[in-house]
């Protein structure tokens, strides 16, 4: 639909290309028909936008008395309006920049972003609570989610595998909040993590003839720390010819073999229904023939199952959770199961834990970002009723991962 054209008066000495952006944004929903893109493919909208916007520029920056914008200025401007009407808006370029692996909204005036494991401000900014909402709206709303005081907080994935969490007031009574975990398509190899020196040629040697031998394996870490890359990069040791599970919730894992079936959790409906959780999951991936089992993170009562699972016959699956030792994977593991509400004493849930846990692989990331594993254990059954880990593998004097020999790394 075709409406008469705005009239702009010229810019003002405080203006900037920040009002210029505007003005043609503005003069883009007047002349344009913006919500009738939505059958379109991202692709064939963008496109369309980006031929109108260049149409107006030029008329709007004439009157706006900018008639020297031209060359990488202009094309700034056509991009600004762009990612204003069909993509993310002021943060759509931190979101395609590939060395950025998180964007993070706070405020209108606070948007950050994480590059190498650090956290930088960034200078983009919104113009205030509503144009945040605008973009939230924007990025939930192709997913078929929504945000709104009875739901006041989302967390899915987007098309291309990013995660994304968007928390509103109440719960955020300062502003809404936008979290952004980009997909990364590249595949890291172990020989990546050696040469990153995340982990040691070594210790890649002893987990390959550990994966090889089928023994279970817990991957542990904090948050960012590098849990998910390490069990993509160390799954190449699983044998081609095997047929593989997994269970996420969202989906990140790339595995490197052929015979992979990938499920995903989903989570309630508008109306709070149809929701699948992580442990459904795991006890339908039983009747599925899996020679491995993956659960991408272990979260809840899930763990019960999953350690079940390696107890009766699926030896080598492997998994990782959030925790910050070894010691604590362990613990958080038995708290998990114990939100199952299954009344198993503690000892008989350790003693299982002992015999379906081989081998825990614990990382840490360092204030400057760098992540290193910086232990391997193994389980060894139980002293009285604890479960006994002896550790294989340790950071020496040097930083390197080296084995343990006599209670030091050699």
């Amino acid at each position: 639909m075709i409406r008469p054209p705005m009239k702009f008066e010229p810019l003002t000495d405080g203006e900037d290309r920040a009002g210029i952006v505007y003005r043609v944004h503005q003069r883009l929903l007047q002349d344009v028909d913006v919500s009738s893109l939505d059958q379109r493919s991202p692709e064939e909208a963008r496109a369309a936008i980006e031929a109108s916007v260049r149409s107006i520029v030029a008329d709007v920056a004439g009157v706006a008395g900018m008639a020297g914008l031209y060359g990488d200025a202009k094309e700034a401007v056509v991009k600004a309006v762009v990612d204003e009407a069909v993509g993310f808006g002021p943060i759509q370029p931190l979101v395609d920049d590939p060395d950025i692996s998180e964007v993070m909204v706070n405020a209108p005036d606070e948007v950050y972003y994480e590059r190498d494991g650090v956290i930088h401000a960034a200078e983009t900014r919104f113009n205030d609570e509503a144009h945040i909402l605008r973009i939230i709206d924007r990025i939930i709303a192709p997913l078929g989610r929504r945000v709104d005081e009875s739901s006041p907080f989302v967390d899915a994935r987007l098309p291309d595998g990013s995660r994304v969490n968007v928390m509103i007031p109440p719960l955020i009574p300062r502003s809404p909040t936008v979290t952004i975990r980009k997909f990364r398509p590249e595949r890291h190899t172990v020989e990546d993590l050696v040469r990153n020196e995340t982990i040691s040629q070594e210790a890649v040697e002893f987990i390959g003839g550990s994966i090889e031998q089928r023994k279970n394996i817990v991957i542990s870490g904090g948050t960012g720390t590098g849990k998910t890359t390490v069990l993509n990069a160390l799954s190449a040791f699983i044998p081609e010819a095997e047929r593989i599970i997994t269970i996420e919730d969202p989906i990140e894992l790339k595995l490197q073999q052929r015979h992979v079936v990938a499920m995903e959790a989903r989570p309630a409906n508008i109306e709070g229904r149809n929701a699948v959780s992580q442990r459904e999951l795991v006890r339908n991936a039983l009747r599925m023939r899996p020679d491995r089992i993956i659960v991408g993170e272990v979260r809840g009562e899930e763990a019960f199952d999953m350690m079940q699972a390696m107890n009766t016959g699926h030896e080598g699956s492997m998994t990782t959770v959030h925790a910050n030792s070894a010691r604590d994977a362990l613990s958080r593991i038995e708290n998990m199961i114990l939100m199952a509400g299954l009344d198993l004493p503690i000892r008989a849930i350790r003693e299982q834990m002992a015999s379906a846990l081989h081998l825990l692989v614990h990382l840490s990331r360092a204030s400057d970002g760098r992540r290193t594993v910086i232990s391997i254990s193994e389980t060894a059954g139980l002293d009285g009723e604890t479960v006994v880990l002896r550790e294989l593998f340790r950071l020496d004097a040097a930083g390197r991962l080296a084995p343990v020999v006599d209670g030091t790394p050699r």
